[in-house]
């Protein structure tokens, strides 16, 4: 049983998961929008919640906590000048995973995993 274990392997070794995340999530904080599989898509949403939370706190720690995951100073910048303010009244729920279909090659289920532009009526 695996009760208490948290987070999924995706057939990687620990180090590879953990360099995949942080570029998954650098990617996504850049551009805004990423395509990958399921499961992917759903661990890079755990970090970059995080990540977003730690930007709206906005505080020097915080901006050094997120700079453990994602290396890039320009993209944390990003992050807490920009992405941030958006989500200001907002408590969680920064990203949408949007299912899209199937890989040609192996079949695999393809999401995009977005950040939410909150519509105006909100």
């Amino acid at each position: 049983m695996r009760h208490g274990k948290q987070g999924r392997k995706l057939n990687r070794t620990a180090s590879h998961r953990k360099a995949m995340i942080r570029n998954m999530v650098t990617s996504l904080v850049e551009v805004e929008a990423i395509r990958t599989t399921d499961a992917k898509a759903k661990e890079v949403r755990r970090a970059a919640e995080r990540m977003i939370t730690l930007a709206k706190r906005g505080d020097l720690h915080a901006r050094r906590q997120a700079l453990r995951l994602i290396r890039s100073r320009a993209v944390v910048a990003k992050l807490f000048d920009e992405i941030a303010p958006r989500y200001v009244a907002r408590n969680g729920g920064y990203t949408r995973i949007v299912k899209v279909g199937e890989r040609r090659g192996d079949g695999a289920a393809i999401s995009l995993v977005q950040l939410v532009q909150d519509e105006p009526g909100e």
